[in-house]
C-alpha cells in the first residue's frame, strides 16, 4: 500500500477509528469536529473525495456513538448545506427549502445526511445528539495552503507573501462589496461547550456573531495587521480585484441567523480585529506546505 493510501485509510477510515475510540476512551461526550475540508478551489477539484469522506466519517461516528450508549454527542455541520437561494440572513428553517450553491453541494450535502440521521435517531432510539452550524472559522493554526484555505488565512497569506516578495498588489477573487460573517476558533469552541451543557434538541443551531465585515474592510485590516501600508493609494499596498479567478466563481456563505442562534455573548467574542490580529500574529510553520486536504 503506497505511504498517500496508508494516510488516506487510517484518517478516514471511520468505522474502525470510531469503534477503536469509543471502546477504548468510553466517552460520556462525543464532539464530532473532524472533516475533509478545503475552499473554492478544493471543492472543484475533489468534490467526489469530500462527498464521501465526510459522508462516512459522519455516519460512523454517530452510529458507533448511538451503539455505544454515548450519553451525549455534537455534531458539527457547515452552512455550505444551505441552499444557493437562501433569504439573507440564513435562518435554520431554510436548511430544506432548496439545493446548495453547486460549488459546495457535494460537502454541504454529506454533511446535511447527518443531521438526518441524528434526528432519526432520536426519534427511533432516542440518542442524544445536536447539530450546530458554525459561521466562517478561522484563527491560528488555520490552513493556510492556497488549494485549501479559506477567506481569512488565504488572504492573510497573500499579504505576507507580497510582503516578502516586495510585491505591490495583491489579486484577490470578487469586488470587495461582498460581507461575511467570522467567528474566531476560541469563541467557537466556547459556544460548541456552551451548547454541549444545555442544547438537547433535534433542531439544527446556527452559531456566530450576527455582524457582517465587508472583503474590501477584511482586506484593508490584513493589509494594517501585517504592516503592509507602504504602497499604492491610500498609502498601502494594491488589491486587484477579479470577479472569477481561473473560471472559479466567487461564492461563500453569508451570515446567520434564526431563533434559536447560540449567541458567542455569552463570553464575550474576539471581533475580526482581535481575532484576525491573532492569527497574523502566529507562526505560520509550513504556511505553503500545509496538507491540501
Amino acid at each position: 500500500m503506497s505511504p498517500a493510501r496508508r494516510h488516506r485509510s487510517s484518517t478516514f477510515d471511520g468505522s474502525t477509528t470510531s469503534k477503536r475510540c469509543s471502546k477504548s476512551l468510553e466517552p460520556d461526550l462525543v464532539i464530532h469536529l473532524a472533516a475533509r475540508v478545503g475552499g473554492i478551489g478544493a471543492n472543484m477539484a475533489r468534490p467526489g473525495d469530500l462527498y464521501i469522506d465526510n459522508l462516512l466519517m459522519g455516519t460512523y461516528v454517530i452510529d458507533v456513538a448511538r451503539r455505544r450508549g454515548t450519553p451525549k454527542t455534537v455534531v458539527l455541520g457547515t452552512i455550505c448545506s444551505y441552499p444557493k437561494f437562501t433569504p439573507v440572513p440564513f435562518n435554520e428553517d431554510s436548511l430544506w427549502t432548496g439545493y446548495p450553491e453547486e460549488t459546495n453541494a457535494p460537502y454541504g450535502i454529506a454533511k446535511l445526511a447527518q443531521l438526518t440521521q441524528i434526528r432519526a435517531n432520536r426519534e427511533q432510539f432516542g440518542q442524544s445528539a445536536i447539530y450546530l452550524l458554525p459561521t466562517n472559522l478561522y484563527g491560528p493554526g488555520d490552513k493556510f495552503n492556497p488549494a485549501v484555505s479559506h477567506v481569512i488565512p488565504a488572504l492573510i497569506k497573500k499579504a505576507v507573501d507580497a510582503k516578502e516578495s516586495g510585491s505591490d498588489h495583491i489579486d484577490v477573487w470578487g469586488t470587495g462589496s461582498a460581507s461575511r460573517e467570522f467567528l474566531y476558533v476560541d469563541d467557537a469552541a466556547a459556544a460548541i461547550v456552551l451548547a454541549a451543557q444545555h442544547y438537547d434538541d433535534a433542531a439544527p443551531v446556527n452559531l456566530g456573531t450576527n455582524e457582517e465585515m465587508p472583503i474590501r474592510d477584511l482586506v484593508t485590516l490584513i493589509c494594517e495587521l501585517g504592516r503592509l501600508r507602504r504602497r499604492g493609494p491610500m498609502g498601502h499596498i494594491q488589491t486587484r480585484w477579479s470577479a472569477t479567478t481561473q473560471g472559479r466563481p466567487v461564492t461563500s456563505p453569508r451570515p446567520l441567523s434564526g431563533s434559536r442562534r447560540w449567541s458567542t455573548s455569552a463570553r464575550g467574542y474576539d471581533g475580526p480585529s482581535t481575532g484576525t490580529s491573532k492569527t497574523v500574529r502566529k507562526p505560520k510553520p509550513g504556511r505553503s506546505e500545509a496538507s491540501a486536504i
